[in-house]
């Protein structure tokens, strides 16, 4: 049996981290099989204003038939106008054409619950109180 000590710190190195990363996916290979992770992909669709700045974007992950909508921002001028609409539309587009059937995503209270289920998400899960005074929702949506 090895010696070993646990270290709490809160500004954990790239490399420690990375080594976290290896040894999962280790694991889930190993579970999975060696194709488990040959379908990754990341997908970005941006609204870019005429000077090539961006006025919104969503950005995600594709993986196990599954869209993970990781962040989905749009400048506070350009809301109201349509267009987080189309990101959100064009990045469920683009998971479609990839064979994904799913999209998952994350909210909290007092970001866009009400936009997602007016786009055909629904609620699978609730943390409430994260952040103090707001709740912390999951959500799916099939897209096939």
């Amino acid at each position: 049996m090895s010696t070993w000590a646990l270290e709490t710190t809160t500004t954990p190195g790239d490399d420690d981290v990375e080594a976290l990363h290896v040894g999962l996916r280790a694991h889930n290979l190993a579970q999975l099989g060696p194709d488990a992770f040959n379908h990754y992909e990341e997908v970005a669709v941006y609204a870019r204003a005429e000077d090539g700045s961006i006025l919104g974007g969503i950005y995600g992950e594709l993986l196990w038939e599954w869209l993970y909508i990781r962040t989905f921002w749009v400048a506070e001028e350009q809301r109201q106008q349509g267009i987080g609409s189309q990101l959100l539309q064009a990045i469920e587009q683009a998971a479609r054409e990839r064979g994904v059937g799913h999209a998952h995503l994350e909210t909290t209270s007092f970001q866009a619950l009400a936009f997602y289920q007016r786009h055909g998400y629904a609620i699978f899960g609730e943390i409430q109180g994260k952040p103090a005074g707001h709740d912390w929702y999951f959500l799916q949506k099939s897209l096939i």
